[in-house]
Protein backbone atom coordinates (compact mmCIF):
# COMPACT_ATOMS: atom_id res chain seq x y z
CA UNK A 1 0.00 0.00 0.00
CA UNK A 2 1.40 3.26 -0.81
CA UNK A 3 2.49 5.75 2.17
CA UNK A 4 0.63 8.89 1.93
CA UNK A 5 2.79 12.28 0.36
CA UNK A 6 4.18 14.19 3.27
CA UNK A 7 5.73 17.31 2.12
CA UNK A 8 5.06 19.41 4.91
CA UNK A 9 4.57 18.07 8.88
CA UNK A 10 3.95 20.88 11.25
CA UNK A 11 4.96 20.96 14.85
CA UNK A 12 1.91 21.96 17.63
CA UNK A 13 3.16 22.44 21.55
CA UNK A 14 1.45 20.08 23.49
CA UNK A 15 1.02 22.54 25.90
CA UNK A 16 -1.46 24.24 23.78
CA UNK A 17 -4.43 22.48 23.19
CA UNK A 18 -6.22 25.41 21.72
CA UNK A 19 -4.32 25.26 18.46
CA UNK A 20 -4.53 21.83 17.90
CA UNK A 21 -7.53 21.76 16.00
CA UNK A 22 -6.05 25.42 13.73
CA UNK A 23 -2.74 22.64 13.37
CA UNK A 24 -5.28 20.08 11.52
CA UNK A 25 -6.76 22.96 9.51
CA UNK A 26 -3.72 24.70 8.38
CA UNK A 27 -3.25 22.12 5.25
CA UNK A 28 -0.04 20.61 6.71
CA UNK A 29 0.35 17.06 5.40
CA UNK A 30 0.75 15.75 8.85
CA UNK A 31 0.88 17.63 12.01
CA UNK A 32 2.39 16.64 14.73
CA UNK A 33 1.45 17.29 18.72
CA UNK A 34 4.88 17.78 20.30
CA UNK A 35 5.58 16.14 23.68
CA UNK A 36 9.21 17.61 23.90
CA UNK A 37 11.04 20.65 22.89
CA UNK A 38 8.08 22.79 22.98
CA UNK A 39 6.61 21.72 26.16
CA UNK A 40 8.08 23.26 29.42
CA UNK A 41 9.17 20.47 31.70
CA UNK A 42 6.24 20.98 34.19
CA UNK A 43 3.58 20.75 31.58
CA UNK A 44 4.81 17.26 30.21
CA UNK A 45 2.53 15.14 31.45
CA UNK A 46 -0.29 18.06 31.03
CA UNK A 47 0.39 17.54 27.47
CA UNK A 48 -0.64 14.02 26.99
CA UNK A 49 -4.02 14.34 29.20
CA UNK A 50 -4.47 17.61 27.19
CA UNK A 51 -4.37 15.34 23.64
CA UNK A 52 -6.08 12.56 25.10
CA UNK A 53 -8.85 15.02 25.26
CA UNK A 54 -9.02 16.43 22.41
CA UNK A 55 -8.74 12.57 20.63
CA UNK A 56 -11.51 11.94 22.78
CA UNK A 57 -13.34 14.91 21.37
CA UNK A 58 -12.37 14.43 17.73
CA UNK A 59 -11.97 10.47 17.19
CA UNK A 60 -11.33 11.47 13.26
CA UNK A 61 -8.45 13.17 14.50
CA UNK A 62 -5.41 11.49 13.07
CA UNK A 63 -2.01 13.37 14.52
CA UNK A 64 1.49 12.27 14.87
CA UNK A 65 3.53 12.38 18.43
CA UNK A 66 7.16 13.72 19.39
CA UNK A 67 7.94 11.82 22.10
CA UNK A 68 10.15 12.65 24.72
CA UNK A 69 13.80 10.96 24.00
CA UNK A 70 14.98 7.91 25.24
CA UNK A 71 16.54 9.15 28.34
CA UNK A 72 13.83 11.57 29.42
CA UNK A 73 11.73 10.62 32.97
CA UNK A 74 8.41 10.64 30.57
CA UNK A 75 9.98 8.38 27.72
CA UNK A 76 8.09 5.27 28.60
CA UNK A 77 4.81 7.19 29.48
CA UNK A 78 4.84 8.52 25.99
CA UNK A 79 5.39 5.51 24.34
CA UNK A 80 2.16 4.09 26.54
CA UNK A 81 0.02 6.72 25.32
CA UNK A 82 1.07 6.49 21.64
CA UNK A 83 -0.23 2.87 22.03
CA UNK A 84 -3.15 3.24 23.95
CA UNK A 85 -4.60 5.83 21.18
CA UNK A 86 -5.91 4.22 17.42
CA UNK A 87 -5.86 8.25 16.31
CA UNK A 88 -2.12 8.86 16.99
CA UNK A 89 -0.41 8.15 13.91
CA UNK A 90 2.78 7.70 14.18
CA UNK A 91 5.51 8.60 16.55
CA UNK A 92 8.62 11.08 16.07
CA UNK A 93 11.55 9.54 18.12
CA UNK A 94 13.98 12.43 18.95
CA UNK A 95 17.42 12.20 19.58
CA UNK A 96 17.50 8.65 18.59
CA UNK A 97 21.00 7.13 18.73
CA UNK A 98 20.55 3.18 18.14
CA UNK A 99 18.52 0.67 16.62
CA UNK A 100 17.42 -0.42 20.87
CA UNK A 101 15.69 2.39 21.43
CA UNK A 102 13.80 2.39 18.13
CA UNK A 103 12.71 -1.67 19.26
CA UNK A 104 11.42 0.14 22.44
CA UNK A 105 8.62 2.39 20.73
CA UNK A 106 8.46 -0.01 18.00
CA UNK A 107 5.84 -1.62 21.12
CA UNK A 108 3.08 0.96 20.21
CA UNK A 109 2.59 -0.82 16.75
CA UNK A 110 3.02 2.39 15.11
CA UNK A 111 5.00 3.74 12.36
CA UNK A 112 8.13 5.57 13.53
CA UNK A 113 10.38 8.65 12.05
CA UNK A 114 13.32 8.85 14.03
CA UNK A 115 15.03 12.17 13.85
CA UNK A 116 19.07 12.42 13.77
CA UNK A 117 20.23 14.66 15.38
CA UNK A 118 23.47 14.20 17.40
CA UNK A 119 26.98 12.72 16.20
CA UNK A 120 26.15 9.38 17.98
CA UNK A 121 22.43 9.03 16.11
CA UNK A 122 24.35 9.65 12.68
CA UNK A 123 27.18 6.73 13.43
CA UNK A 124 23.96 4.88 13.92
CA UNK A 125 22.03 5.80 11.01
CA UNK A 126 22.40 2.31 9.05
CA UNK A 127 21.04 0.48 11.86
CA UNK A 128 18.29 2.39 13.35
CA UNK A 129 17.20 2.72 9.45
CA UNK A 130 16.67 -0.59 9.36
CA UNK A 131 14.88 -0.97 12.73
CA UNK A 132 10.91 -2.19 12.93
CA UNK A 133 8.56 0.18 12.20
CA UNK A 134 10.89 2.98 10.59
CA UNK A 135 9.12 4.72 8.35
CA UNK A 136 11.16 7.67 7.30
CA UNK A 137 14.36 9.11 8.56
CA UNK A 138 14.34 13.01 9.90
CA UNK A 139 16.60 15.83 10.04
CA UNK A 140 17.36 17.48 13.37
CA UNK A 141 19.88 19.72 11.66
CA UNK A 142 20.05 22.35 14.74
CA UNK A 143 20.31 20.49 17.25
CA UNK A 144 23.00 18.50 15.22
CA UNK A 145 25.11 21.56 14.50
CA UNK A 146 25.15 22.24 18.16
CA UNK A 147 26.41 18.88 18.85
CA UNK A 148 29.13 19.29 16.44
CA UNK A 149 29.87 22.18 17.59
CA UNK A 150 29.30 23.80 14.18
CA UNK A 151 29.44 27.80 13.33
CA UNK A 152 25.80 28.48 13.16
CA UNK A 153 24.87 29.40 9.10
CA UNK A 154 28.72 29.06 7.89
CA UNK A 155 29.41 27.85 4.69
CA UNK A 156 31.62 25.25 6.52
CA UNK A 157 28.25 24.20 9.06
CA UNK A 158 26.01 23.82 5.87
CA UNK A 159 28.79 21.77 4.16
CA UNK A 160 28.90 19.72 6.97
CA UNK A 161 25.37 19.85 7.69
CA UNK A 162 24.81 18.59 3.92
CA UNK A 163 27.34 15.62 4.45
CA UNK A 164 24.63 14.46 7.32
CA UNK A 165 22.10 15.20 4.89
CA UNK A 166 23.19 12.67 2.67
CA UNK A 167 23.77 10.06 4.34
CA UNK A 168 20.19 9.91 6.11
CA UNK A 169 19.36 10.10 1.84
CA UNK A 170 21.58 6.67 1.22
CA UNK A 171 20.33 4.88 4.50
CA UNK A 172 16.96 5.56 3.46
CA UNK A 173 17.17 4.54 0.29
CA UNK A 174 19.03 1.49 1.36
CA UNK A 175 16.92 0.02 4.05
CA UNK A 176 13.63 0.97 1.72
CA UNK A 177 12.24 3.91 3.44
CA UNK A 178 10.61 6.51 2.20
CA UNK A 179 12.22 9.42 1.61
CA UNK A 180 13.69 11.46 4.79
CA UNK A 181 12.26 15.09 6.43
CA UNK A 182 14.61 18.29 6.54
CA UNK A 183 14.89 19.77 10.03
CA UNK A 184 13.13 22.94 10.64
CA UNK A 185 13.67 26.14 9.33
CA UNK A 186 13.48 28.68 12.74
CA UNK A 187 12.68 31.88 11.02
CA UNK A 188 9.27 32.25 10.72
CA UNK A 189 9.22 35.27 8.83
CA UNK A 190 11.34 34.35 6.33
CA UNK A 191 9.33 32.60 3.36
CA UNK A 192 12.04 33.42 0.90
CA UNK A 193 14.85 31.50 3.27
CA UNK A 194 12.68 28.82 3.70
CA UNK A 195 11.83 27.86 0.41
CA UNK A 196 15.84 28.52 -0.48
CA UNK A 197 16.00 25.54 2.26
CA UNK A 198 13.17 23.20 0.99
CA UNK A 199 14.52 23.40 -2.47
CA UNK A 200 18.20 22.79 -1.16
CA UNK A 201 16.97 19.57 0.41
CA UNK A 202 14.70 18.88 -2.23
CA UNK A 203 17.23 18.49 -4.53
CA UNK A 204 18.87 16.49 -2.32
CA UNK A 205 16.38 13.90 -2.17
CA UNK A 206 13.99 14.38 0.43
CA UNK A 207 10.67 14.68 0.37
CA UNK A 208 9.97 17.68 2.45
CA UNK A 209 10.53 19.32 5.74
CA UNK A 210 9.33 19.48 9.13
CA UNK A 211 7.56 23.24 10.38
CA UNK A 212 6.97 24.84 13.00
CA UNK A 213 4.44 27.35 12.06
CA UNK A 214 0.77 27.00 10.10
CA UNK A 215 2.25 30.03 6.82
CA UNK A 216 5.37 27.79 6.57
CA UNK A 217 3.13 25.24 4.83
CA UNK A 218 2.26 26.63 2.22
CA UNK A 219 5.77 28.10 1.30
CA UNK A 220 7.19 24.25 1.46
CA UNK A 221 4.39 23.15 -0.86
CA UNK A 222 5.03 25.68 -3.38
CA UNK A 223 8.67 25.02 -3.04
CA UNK A 224 8.06 21.44 -3.79
CA UNK A 225 6.26 21.97 -6.91
CA UNK A 226 7.26 21.11 -9.97
CA UNK A 227 7.60 24.07 -12.42
CA UNK A 228 5.42 24.10 -15.70
CA UNK A 229 8.63 23.72 -17.83
CA UNK A 230 9.67 20.92 -16.02
CA UNK A 231 6.43 19.53 -16.15
CA UNK A 232 6.09 20.22 -19.95
CA UNK A 233 9.88 18.31 -20.20
CA UNK A 234 8.41 15.30 -18.66
CA UNK A 235 4.80 15.27 -20.82
CA UNK A 236 7.37 15.25 -23.80
CA UNK A 237 9.58 12.53 -22.23
CA UNK A 238 6.17 10.37 -21.24
CA UNK A 239 4.69 10.82 -24.44
CA UNK A 240 7.40 10.06 -26.91
CA UNK A 241 7.75 6.64 -24.64
CA UNK A 242 4.78 5.52 -25.03
CA UNK A 243 5.91 3.72 -28.46
CA UNK A 244 7.94 1.52 -26.02
CA UNK A 245 11.58 2.28 -27.63
CA UNK A 246 14.28 1.28 -25.27
CA UNK A 247 16.03 4.74 -25.74
CA UNK A 248 15.16 7.33 -27.79
CA UNK A 249 16.30 11.16 -28.00
CA UNK A 250 13.64 14.36 -27.36
CA UNK A 251 15.00 17.83 -28.13
CA UNK A 252 18.73 16.35 -28.84
CA UNK A 253 18.76 14.56 -25.33
CA UNK A 254 19.13 10.91 -25.16
CA UNK A 255 16.57 9.43 -22.83
CA UNK A 256 16.21 5.83 -21.62
CA UNK A 257 15.05 4.38 -18.78
CA UNK A 258 16.27 6.28 -15.69
CA UNK A 259 15.06 9.89 -17.70
CA UNK A 260 12.05 8.02 -18.35
CA UNK A 261 11.24 7.48 -14.57
CA UNK A 262 12.20 10.84 -13.87
CA UNK A 263 9.57 12.30 -15.95
CA UNK A 264 7.16 9.84 -14.28
CA UNK A 265 7.94 11.14 -11.19
CA UNK A 266 7.71 14.34 -12.01
CA UNK A 267 4.24 14.20 -13.68
CA UNK A 268 3.38 12.34 -10.29
CA UNK A 269 4.04 14.89 -7.95
CA UNK A 270 1.61 17.00 -9.21
CA UNK A 271 -1.35 14.50 -8.40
Amino acid sequence: MPKPLVRSALFVPGSRPERFAKALASGADAVIVDFEDAVEEPLKRQARDNLGEFLHAHPGAQVWVRINAPEHAEHFEDVAFCKAHANVAGVLLPKVESAAQVAVVAATGKPIWPIIESARGLLAVADIAHAPLVERLSFGGLDLALDLNLSSYSRAAEFALDQARLALIVHSRAAGLVAPLDGVHPAIDDPEGLRCSIRHAYEMGFAGALCIHPKQVSVIHQALAPSAEDLAWAKGVVEAGAHGAGAYQIDGQMVDAPVLLRAQRLLAAQL
